[in-house]
């Protein structure tokens, strides 16, 4: 990705330039990291500043195409300003790393551990979450500079304690992809809630090319093991692995299109009960909607709103923006429904399916059997979001390559429509 045109609308682009599919550092939260660190061979630095370095660098070419007011916008309560973002993730890791472990540490500013926690409540008050975009100050330049100055001090602590910090400093790595990709979701609502809905980075979307025919691969079953292996990175809901049983299913070989979920809608989709669960059928009804968002009719012309403004419908795209609920009805609608999560899982074996977007799952988030949040402030990382949520798995055009897994377990609220999620139909034998 160029520094001044990012291109994650068109391609996944590594914040790490490492194999795709490998995570940051290769450590685990829940494992030690002994030995010496090594050297990157490219930079000379211990390898894991280097890493460091490049995932935070990425996080600044991401937020590079914005001003200061781009940065500072609020769109709605569930968004983050990408100011917010950037300071956030530096937040995470002062708190988690510095003020723990580096004992000459000096904070940037002590308000900032009010102005940019998020929900960690064992660590204090916070500034509530829809109003982060009345956060005028810090300035988006000394936000940076804090930036630069926790980056100065995780320097001086990967020298003096490397091997030691290696396993938080992969957490924080982790955590800030995922804001990386909340950077994207967020502005990209920022920008359609603005009248003249500008657009994040300039050309157009490549042309997508006509999807092969609508085919299902069929999976026999039986007791597959599931959860994080123990090898690479993993968050804890992804632990412990354990045995499941599944009956023999299907499963498409690709996601759904702009053009498919059209002729859903022009079937009356939005129109017919049968297909919704009751609280889809609600929300739509309550909330008037008839398209999934971003999509925008102009005299029965439809067009969709992308990062790089509004581009015309293309039917063979992959179709992005839709809810669980609209998964669903439509999953309903073609005379299929959604994969479990596991039932993706066991599909996906040691690699993530190829896809475009995050699919939505049948499967509520809920513990694994035996499940351990991390220890102390982290407990709060993911244990405490384990009701209301569902499943998606997978990844998106938006993710960063180094965040994909095929045991990472994304989950939003049923209703939730700006992220980069889509549809991946299942059945049974």
């Amino acid at each position: 990705m160029g520094m001044n045109a990012p291109a994650v609308a068109d391609r996944r682009v590594s914040a790490l330039g490492t194999n795709p599919r490998d995570s940051a550092l290769g450590a685990n939260p829940r494992d030690s990291a002994p030995g010496a660190d090594p050297r990157d061979s490219a930079s000379g630095e211990p390898a894991l500043y280097a890493a460091y370095r490049n995932v935070r660098a990425f996080s600044e070419a991401l937020a590079k195409p914005l001003s200061a007011e781009d940065c500072t916008v609020q769109s709605m309560p569930d968004a983050s300003p990408t100011k917010w973002h950037l300071a956030h993730t530096t937040w995470f890791f002062e708190t988690v790393l510095l003020n723990r472990n580096a004992e000459d540490y000096v904070p940037y500013d002590p308000a900032f551990a009010y102005l940019f926690n998020s929900y960690y409540e064992g660590l204090g008050p916070r500034h509530p979450r829809p109003q982060r975009g009345l956060l005028s100050r810090p300035a988006l330049e000394e936000v940076m500079a804090y930036r630069a100055h926790v980056d100065l001090a995780i320097r001086r602590l990967i020298l003096a304690r490397g091997p030691e910090i290696a396993p938080l400093l992969e957490l924080g790595l982790q955590h800030e992809q995922q804001h990386q990709e909340l950077i994207l979701t967020d502005i990209k609502h920022a920008f359609f809630s603005n009248p003249v809905m500008p657009a994040y980075t300039h050309g157009h979307s490549r042309h997508a090319e006509p999807a092969p025919a609508r085919a299902f691969t069929a999976h026999d079953g039986g007791i597959v093991r599931v959860g994080h292996q123990g090898n690479g990175f993993a968050f804890d809901n992804e632990s412990p692995a354990h045995e499941v049983l599944l009956r023999p299913f299907l499963l498409a070989t690709r996601n759904v299109t702009c053009g498919e979920y059209l002729a859903f809608m022009e079937d009356g989709g939005y129109q017919r009960p049968e297909f919704w669960l009751s609280d889809g059928w609600a929300m739509i009804k309550a909330q008037g909607l008839d398209a999934p968002l971003y999509w925008i009719n102009d005299g029965g012309t439809w067009s969709v709103f992308t990062l790089h403004g509004p581009e015309p419908l293309d039917p063979h795209r992959t179709l992005v923006n839709v809810s669980f609920f609209e998964a669903a009805a439509y999953a309903a609608w073609a005379g299929a429904r959604l994969p479990t999560e596991f039932e993706w899982e066991a599909a996906a074996g040691a690699r993530a399916l190829p896809g475009e977007v995050w699919e939505w799952t049948r499967s509520s988030y809920d513990p694994y059997p035996g499940y351990k949040p991390f220890d102390g402030a982290l407990a709060e990382y993911n244990g405490k979001f384990m009701s209301g949520q569902m499943v998606l798995r997978g990844g998106s055009r938006a993710t960063p390559p180094g965040h994909i897994r095929s045991t990472y377990r994304n989950f939003f609220a049923p209703s939730t429509r700006w992220q980069f999620s889509g549809i991946r139909l299942a059945g049974d034998q």
